[in-house]
């Protein structure tokens, strides 16, 4: 009798360990695809694609400035019935009726002078005025063409500035685009992780509620035939109600995080996502100096510094083109004007302007220069911080990858670490069953198991977090070993 129980014992513990828990209809999903889909329809990916398109169009627009440009300008018509102001012979002044209505167009084809900042203009242009009252008399005035110069003299060259800051602004957003793509990738890689371990808990939590069942009715019968105690026995049944309620915790964790990522990859409340543990990593070794010269030669952080520093000098040029404004207007070409539209076009004569206005302080106690400081000071300021914000980026980008390189040891080390711990709770268990270790070793191997199993998820996803970390910040392929780059005017027209 004696050896039938012990028989019934050893067929208990061995389906305690084999036991497996019921499978449900989900959709499996592994990491690689949650990547794909968030990366086109996440919230993150939409944003950051807005913020490209903000980028490319704002560059567009600096674009069109350097480029002809034509106008149209008219109006069509001016009504006006009322009393004006008239000087006499006399010097006497009185006022004068009038009733008279006129039109005027003109077209113009500008051009901006990104070398000297100036503005040159070719125009044509017609006016009309019509008298309502008297005579009723119309008059023409046409200008044919006109060749028209507007330029600062000694101010800031503010298109020239932008030539040199806008594309760096632009190349910036585009870098940021890409890191920002490789960051929802990142958030990704966290929420697949948190649904994965929740879903590794709930496994466990299950299992152990199915081995303390079993235990506990093993126990029983061994108390019944006195070769256990009573305080094991108690503590069974205490592993049994703590195991329920991990259970209980561990489930409604599941359904969280499981939300979390549905709701991330915009996917619909009716999908069960059942998260694929990886089975292959990618295997590199990186080089501190080779990656920092990748950072810097992609990642926007760079072009950020570059801007930075352009729109600090330009403020410092900006506030010198203050200390004194002078600004030439030229305009040459043929007028002419007659009572008949034809005529206007007809013995024509020149039509010369120039002016040349200035500006100049006499005194305006040092407010101009003390603009000037304020820039210089403004820039020295902005070239500390950028030199601490590059030291802390190489330091960051250091540490990430000493620790990249560190963790495919810590990750091998989890997995044996996880195995193990497996095979000595199975053993723990077959060991109790005959009365060999008491329920604190078996309470201690299930224990131990379970942080080996949770350790070894944490220190995979540490792997993936890392290695997508530093595609980000190098904009670089370590599988294919190229830049990671992307079709960005394709993109902006999806």
């Amino acid at each position: 009798m004696k050896k039938q129980v012990i028989s019934l014992f050893l067929a208990f513990g061995i389906s305690l360990v084999a036991g497996a828990q019921p499978q449900e209809k989900r959709r499996a999903i592994t990491l690689e695809e949650a990547i794909t889909i968030a990366r086109v329809q996440s919230v993150d990916a939409a944003v950051a694609l807005n913020e490209l398109k903000t980028a490319y169009w704002e560059y567009r627009t600096f674009r069109a400035d350097l480029l002809p440009e034509m106008n149209f300008e008219a109006t069509i018509p001016s009504y006006n019935k009322k009393y004006n102001s008239y000087q006499q012979d006399n010097g006497a002044y009185t006022f004068v009726r009038n009733n008279y209505m006129e039109m005027n167009g003109e077209v113009s084809i500008d051009q901006n002078i990104w070398l000297t900042g100036g503005k040159l203009s070719l125009n044509t242009s017609l006016d009309f005025l019509k008298q309502l009252d008297g005579d009723k008399s119309k008059r023409y005035m046409s200008v044919p063409v006109a060749l028209t110069l507007e330029q600062p003299i000694f101010g800031v060259n503010t298109i020239k500035w932008n030539r040199r800051i806008e594309p760096v602004r632009y190349a910036e957003a585009k870098a940021a685009f890409l890191t920002a793509t490789e960051e929802v990738t990142m958030t990704t890689i966290n929420y697949f992780f948190n649904l994965l371990l929740a879903k590794e808990n709930v496994g466990i939590a299950r299992q152990n509620l199915k081995n303390a069942d079993k235990l506990y009715e093993v126990a029983k019968a061994k108390r019944s035939m006195g070769q256990i105690s009573e305080n094991d026995l108690l503590q069974l049944e205490l592993n049994v109600l703590n195991a329920r309620s991990t259970l209980t915790e561990n489930e409604s964790n599941l359904k969280s995080n499981m939300f979390k990522l549905r709701s991330f990859l915009a996917l619909g409340e009716d999908e069960e996502l059942e998260p694929v543990v990886p089975e292959t990593i990618p295997t590199v070794l990186l080089n501190y100096p080779d990656i920092l010269d990748k950072a810097l030669a992609n990642n926007s952080f760079a072009h950020n510094i570059r801007r930075r520093q352009l729109e600090a000098d330009f403020e410092v040029a900006k506030a010198k083109g203050n200390l004194r404004e002078i600004k030439l207007y030229a305009q040459v070409g043929f007028t002419g004007t007659d009572n008949e539209f034809n005529s206007a076009y007809r013995r024509l004569k020149d039509n010369q302007i120039v002016e040349v206005g200035f500006k100049i302080p006499i005194l305006d106690w040092g407010k101009r220069r003390g603009q000037v400081k304020i820039a210089q000071s403004n820039r020295d300021v902005t070239e500390s911080k950028l030199r601490q914000e590059t030291m802390n980026f190489n330091q960051n980008l250091f540490i990430l990858v000493e620790q990249f390189n560190n963790q495919q040891a810590q990750l091998q080390i989890a997995d044996d670490a996880d195995k193990i711990a497996q095979k000595r709770y199975s053993t723990n268990v077959e060991t109790f069953m005959v009365g060999k270790i008491s329920t604190l070793d078996l309470n201690d191997s299930q224990s131990k198991k379970d942080e080996a199993r949770q350790k070894h998820i944490n220190e995979l996803f540490y792997y993936w977090y890392y290695y997508y970390q530093l595609r980000s910040l190098t904009l670089w392929d370590f599988n294919t070993n190229t830049n990671i780059d992307a079709d960005f005017e394709k993109i902006i027209k999806q």
